[in-house]
């Protein structure tokens, strides 16, 4: 049996603005728009409300399923951003997108301000790449507005000891703080990090070992894409990493993914449907 039709906790996740995604049918698709100057992958959008839109309109056209919106540059080394310039970042590119396209948007932040004030525009999903363990009150936030929640695993500065037990570990962590702030475990899903803290070979390793996270039985998302590990592998530039994100997309959906997040619409449309038709039981495939 694939590792992708196992029972969940919950069986499916309100993403908001009307969409439900019934875990195990098929992958979702988390689309990228940076609204920062300074992303990694050199296509962030800050102050360019017509390029955030047309990118969230071009997702839309391709199928992705939700927007994620980032104000602040998670890159390593990054300077931070202060709070009051990345809440202003997304709630600028979050109001214009969301009276352009009627698709989910997330708000990729750590802090509860700022996801407050983007739920209050219309985000309806907060993406944590510090998984609840920063703003002690972004949980309760989530809690009271029953929203969703995607949980990263982020290892930079901390001890490792081996992939899976360390991002286990950052997980249970996170859901304790759920647990304390009464969030709906139905409204979380869950992100091992990848190229958060690790080396080249662990990122690997993580792909390799994915099934191993399915025992908490709660969904997983990963975004691979264009990271620095494709790069490394390949020798290639940031623009030069779409069959590499291809390669990494393939692996984690026959691993047990059920979204992944990503750049590239319509190259990653295919990729995913393509898999999909493999890996998943499905009865609307001739």
């Amino acid at each position: 049996m694939w590792p992708i039709n196992r029972s969940y906790r919950a069986p499916s996740f309100d993403a908001g603005r009307g969409a439900t995604w019934d875990w195990g049918l098929r992958t979702y698709v988390m689309g990228i728009v940076n609204a920062t100057q300074d992303s990694f992958s050199g296509d962030g959008v800050a102050g360019e409300l017509d390029k955030a839109v047309a990118l969230a309109k071009d997702f839309e056209a391709c199928g992705v399923d939700v927007i994620d919106v980032g104000g602040a540059s998670s890159r390593p080394g990054a300077d931070p951003t202060p709070v009051s310039i990345e809440k202003e970042r997304v709630v600028r590119v979050i109001e214009a997108i969301n009276a352009e396209v009627a698709l989910p948007i997330s708000v990729d932040t750590t802090w509860a301000e700022v996801a407050e004030a983007a739920f209050n525009v219309g985000a309806t999903v907060v993406n944590d790449i510090t998984g609840f363990r920063l703003d002690p009150d972004l949980s309760s936030l989530v809690a009271d507005k029953g929203v969703g929640a995607v949980l990263m695993h982020n290892q930079r500065g901390l001890e490792h000891h081996d992939v899976i037990d360390d991002i286990t570990a950052g997980f249970t962590a996170s859901l304790s703080i759920c647990d304390s702030a009464r969030v709906d475990s139905a409204n979380l899903i869950l992100d091992p990090g990848f190229g958060f803290g690790w080396s080249l070979e662990q990122n690997l390793e993580i792909l390799r070992r994915l099934p191993e996270l399915t025992h908490l039985q709660l969904p997983l998302l990963i975004g691979t894409s264009r990271k620095s590990s494709i790069g490394t592998v390949l020798g290639s530039s940031v623009e030069e990493r779409l069959f590499g994100t291809a390669a990494t997309v393939t692996q984690a959906i026959c691993a047990g993914i059920d979204v992944i997040r990503i750049h590239d619409g319509f190259e990653m449309r295919d990729v995913v449907a393509m898999t999909d038709a493999i890996v998943r039981q499905s009865d609307s495939i001739d």
